[in-house]
């Protein structure tokens, strides 16, 4: 398979304009209409559902409407904004761009504005513990460190309180992606690239194109982190200027860190033992040898290293433990919003597992779920718009219970666990057909978990 990538450079546009739009009232959207009105720019806020951010928005002045899109605003607008959750391909985007008129993601917006080194790390799946990991690595190397972008505060929001020493470490979606013209980590790491967000690509190749992006800009002296254990990402496409950097868990790496005879190494040097990683499962491993290669740049001493890795205990909604009822284990890991995410989760416990499945269907096979489920999980319970399609995968091959709510799921895995089992919510599917996202439905999972009777 031909995996080589031309990238398509945007040419920089003129950022002093007169009228910006900004597409998006959630978190992303206000975040860039407040940065816009603090530098002085006429901003107009526009969302085609709820006004979610409409209080923050009128406590600053700036207009926005909310429930419909007026194409005027699109075609009046010299430049767009476009928040990570709206796609690129709607009518009025489309419009504009035909009519000349730039658009730009969150991401790029904060980029012209941010002071301080970019790290960037985007993956299908493990973004959010590495994000994190490298965050705590550095604060107890006494960097001044910032943490945000896709997760937490918004990477707008970070601009003012970011200065010419800080390491800003940001999160990075594929949808951010999307629409970068000069966004330009001084070190970007791609984890791994698996079948996601097919409802919105067209197929795989351009969602993995998509990730890649994040090298896009980068020069020969910035770093460049990435998974050799990968197939999607081992070997990298020609077109990488930055140097690479490799993690690895079965092999040896020259620059970078690896696993290797249960000890983990970083360029060369053994750091601590495997056995160490407070963090469950193989794939989290993965995540630490990244966040060692990632924060190697900055001269962290190994000594730290083992000790924030050693007592890192994870993020919340990722194989999160919420606690044991009448001796059933609950796992949250609602933020398994895909499929490969969810293989994970299951591979990190040994046996009677009851996985609680199901949200919207993102587009990709279960296939690989099914597999990874035999011989650890006993029972599936389904929610949800995707419970058809997970049902028709299963097949004879689980007992499945469905249940007309996450709340009724987790009471049914009350009265169908025992003491030993565990009960893992990891959906394999996206949130918004029930919740407001993935923390939502986290909350609500860990809230009924807590009100069992016990």
């Amino acid at each position: 398979m031909d995996w080589s990538i031309d990238f398509c450079i945007a040419q920089p546009v003129d950022i002093e304009v007169e009228m910006i739009l900004v597409v998006g009232m959630a978190r992303s959207g206000v975040a860039a209409a407040r940065l816009l009105k603090s530098r002085g720019k006429s901003v107009f806020v526009t969302d085609s559902g709820k006004p979610v951010g409409s209080g923050e928005l009128d406590a600053f002045g700036i207009p926005w409407e909310a429930g419909q899109h007026t194409v005027e605003h699109f075609l009046q607008a010299d430049e767009i904004v476009v928040s990570p959750g709206v796609p690129l391909n709607i009518p009025p985007l489309e419009a504009a761009r035909a009519k000349g008129v730039p658009v730009i993601s969150e991401l790029e917006l904060a980029s012209r504005y941010l002071q301080g080194d970019i790290i960037g790390i985007t993956g299908s799946n493990g973004k959010t513990t590495t994000t994190t990991l490298v965050g705590e690595i550095l604060k107890a190397a006494g960097k001044t460190v910032q943490v945000g972008g896709n997760i937490g505060t918004a990477m707008c929001g970070l601009v003012d309180t970011s200065t010419p020493t800080t390491i800003n470490v940001i999160e990075v979606s594929s949808f951010q992606l999307d629409a970068i013209v000069t966004f330009r980590p001084h070190v970007a790491a791609l984890l791994n690239v698996t079948p996601d967000h097919l409802d919105r690509y067209a197929d795989f190749a351009a969602y993995r194109r998509s990730k890649f992006r994040i090298f896009e800009n980068q020069k020969e002296t910035d770093i460049a982190v990435l998974n050799q254990d990968d197939a999607n990402v081992f070997p990298p496409p020609d077109g990488i200027r930055a140097q690479k950097h490799f993690f690895s868990r079965t092999d040896g790496v020259v620059a970078g860190a690896f696993r290797f005879g249960g000890m983990l190494y970083l360029d060369g040097q053994a750091v601590m033992s495997a056995s160490d990683v407070l963090l469950r499962g193989e794939h989290n491993v993965e995540n630490v040898l990244a966040s060692m290669t990632i924060t190697s740049k900055y001269s962290v001493p190994s000594a730290t290293l083992a000790e924030v890795v050693g007592e890192f205990p994870g993020v919340e909604h990722r194989i999160e433990y919420v606690g044991s009822v009448r001796g059933i284990s609950y796992f949250n890991d609602s933020k398994a919003t895909n499929v490969d995410s969810a293989v994970k989760a299951v591979a990190s416990f040994e046996r009677n597992v009851i996985l609680i499945l199901g949200g919207r269907d993102k587009g990709a096979s279960y296939g690989p779920l099914v597999e990874a489920m035999r011989g650890k999980v006993r029972h599936v319970l389904l929610i949800g718009e995707a419970a058809d399609k997970i049902s028709a995968a299963v097949g004879i091959a689980f007992p499945v219970t469905r249940a007309p709510s996450l709340q009724d799921a987790v009471k049914q895995s009350a009265s169908i666990g025992q003491p030993g089992d565990v009960v893992l919510l990891s959906p394999a599917c996206a949130s918004f057909d029930m919740f407001e996202n993935y923390e939502h439905r986290g909350r609500v999972f860990k809230k009924t978990v807590q009100e069992l009777p016990q």
